[in-house]
């Protein structure tokens, strides 16, 4: 008996054994299973982070590639799919980022973020209604989100639903009383409706509530303005006047509504206030005086009643560089050149950064009776602009007006090692210069090398061609190359005297003396009253190899009243009556 009970209890208890031995494998399995799909979804989440830090990064393409991964490995999780389809949204894929916005909006019904995304992206595919009432729906669940009825009257006014339109800029103004923006936006909503008295009536809401902001007022005459109401417009400025009588924008609107009605003289008047208002900031008194000019371009009215009204500003601000430099340039217009040059140094002097004004300065110094100055400026604008070429082209002109050619040959060649490879037309001016430089120099075979490199940069160039056509028929070099040179310059330009002067003067080297003639007569025709004194020697050669040696000598003598021009035989040609060269 005791051996029968043995053998069931070693049943019972091998059973037992072995029933546990399976489920602590089953739980392992889990254990395994449940590991192995975190372990996956670590690898996934890395897909995600990468992609997100490639964004910051702006790589887009490589944010892509990893999102698609991600998806592809959970795509259980929402926000893969709204990444991706923002990533398409922004590249234009507008169906891929449809479908991508809707598999995440699938998976997490309630994300506003997806609603948002999947509105701007219906928005920009043209369906403005649909993108609206997506909005709306995020209005209600979110009421005091004041963005979304701003953004649903947006999108109804571009459906033209413009009473829902106005309906929603209402809703927001409820919550955000007195809002500008959005009563602006309102505003500008009616006037699209071409309704100007409820776009008017919205200014007159926000004058009642800010009565001394003077745009508010200038904004409601510019809106009667706008739409032929000239008389409402002055009303609303005679109001204003009641009110703030002292501001400069009140005040040039009175101005500009008496120009507008004709009053020439009354608009003068009141725009002098305007334009030494204190009040304002000396940038816009200068706008404003600049407009008055731009309203009169009549020289007279420049200098009758432009010359004060700049120096009472200059008065008023005897430190502001932008005045000095405004002076400078009204100077200019009226004539005045070296007292222009002196208040640009004077602007600079104050603000000496301004490298636009640095340039007009070293314009007005490129006459040659100027050399000593322009090289000064040049090198001091170098020194604060080291890497501006343009200074040291200047520079090299300066230099050469004063015939120091090794230093202004050096100049030059810094300009050229500054100028940017791109910029064919001033690479092309810079080794034009090199050229005249070599030239006058007498380095004929570096002059010719500079010319021929400023053609590579702009085969063209007239002004190149022109000149190195003339030094060729100069030295009796290459006249046939000289010749073609020449006519494809007058080709672009046949009233161009110098181009004619260089034509002609090549005819004479030529032979080709009755051509020659011609072409000088027709140049010192063109020049008026500025004839050069090289055309009137080009011309008394000419009558000489003619036989017309009294004209010859008058024409000569005509050189030499006018500066005698470069030809050091001038004054032995006339007192011999006798061709020398």
């Amino acid at each position: 008996m005791r051996l029968k009970h043995l053998s069931i209890y070693l049943a019972l208890f091998l059973s037992t054994g072995i029933v546990s031995s399976v489920h602590a494998q089953e739980e392992t399995t889990d254990t395994l299973n449940e590991m192995s799909r975190a372990g996956k979804n670590a690898i996934a989440d890395k897909f995600y982070f990468d992609a997100m830090k490639a964004r910051s990064h702006n790589d887009d393409k490589l944010a892509a590639e990893l999102l698609q991964k991600y998806v592809d490995a959970r795509p259980e999780v929402s926000y893969g799919w709204y990444e991706l389809s923002k990533i398409n949204h922004a590249e234009r894929r507008m169906d891929k980022a449809d479908e991508y916005i809707k598999k995440a909006i699938s998976l997490d019904p309630g994300n506003k973020w997806y609603k948002e995304q999947q509105a701007a992206l219906l928005a920009d595919k043209g369906k403005f209604l649909e993108a609206a009432n997506i909005v709306v729906e995020l209005s209600k669940a979110e009421p005091r989100e004041v963005n979304y009825l701003v953004v649903a009257a947006e999108y109804f006014a571009k459906a033209k639903k413009y009473d829902e339109a106005v309906s929603y800029f209402d809703k927001a103004l409820v919550q955000h009383v007195g809002d500008e923006e959005i009563q602006m936006r309102k505003m500008q909503l009616y006037l699209e409706m071409n309704n100007v008295e409820k776009a008017a009536t919205v200014v007159q809401e926000m004058i009642a509530k800010d009565p001394r902001n003077a745009k508010y007022y200038k904004l409601l005459a510019d809106i009667y303005e706008s739409n032929k109401q000239p008389g409402k417009a002055a009303d609303v400025y005679g109001q204003a006047a009641k009110v703030i009588p002292d501001d400069p924008l009140i005040k040039f609107g009175i101005a500009e509504g008496y120009l507008r009605t004709g009053d020439t003289l009354a608009y003068r008047k009141h725009i002098m206030n305007v334009i030494l208002d204190k009040g304002l900031e000396p940038e816009d008194q200068l706008g404003v005086f600049q407009t008055f000019l731009q309203k009169f371009p009549n020289d007279s009215i420049m200098s009758r009643e432009g010359s004060p009204i700049i120096r009472q500003l200059a008065e008023q601000y005897p430190d502001d560089d932008l005045v000095m430099a405004f002076w400078g340039d009204m100077l200019q217009l009226n004539g005045q050149h070296d007292s222009a040059m002196m208040m640009y140094s004077r602007s600079l002097r104050i603000k000496p950064n301004n490298p636009n004004l640095w340039g007009k300065l070293l314009v007005g110094y490129g006459d040659k009776k100027y050399a000593d100055s322009l090289i000064k400026t040049s090198e001091r604008a170098m020194r604060l602009f080291p890497n501006m070429a343009l200074y040291s082209y200047f520079n090299g002109i300066g230099y050469m007006n004063k015939k120091q050619y090794p230093q202004a040959i050096n100049a030059v060649k810094r300009a050229i090692d500054l100028q940017p490879e791109n910029d064919n037309r001033m690479l092309a001016d810079m080794h034009a210069l090199l050229a005249d430089i070599y030239h006058s120099n007498k380095q004929d075979d570096l002059s010719d090398k500079s010319f021929e490199k400023a053609l590579s940069y702009d085969p063209g160039n007239a002004g190149v061609l022109n000149n190195y056509a003339y030094y060729l028929s100069e030295r009796g070099k290459k006249l046939d190359e000289a010749e073609r040179m020449s006519q494809k310059s007058l080709d672009q330009k046949p009233n161009e005297g110098t181009y004619l002067d260089t034509y002609g003067w090549i005819q004479y080297k030529k032979g080709n003396y009755l051509k020659a003639k011609d072409y000088i007569e027709r140049a010192i025709k063109l020049a008026g009253d500025n004839v050069d004194a090289t055309l009137y020697d080009h011309l008394g050669n000419i009558c000489y190899q003619l036989n017309e040696k009294d004209k010859a000598l008058e024409y000569w003598k005509k050189a030499k009243a006018i500066g005698g021009g470069d030809d050091a035989m001038l004054d032995k040609k006339i007192s011999e009556g006798k061709l020398y060269e």
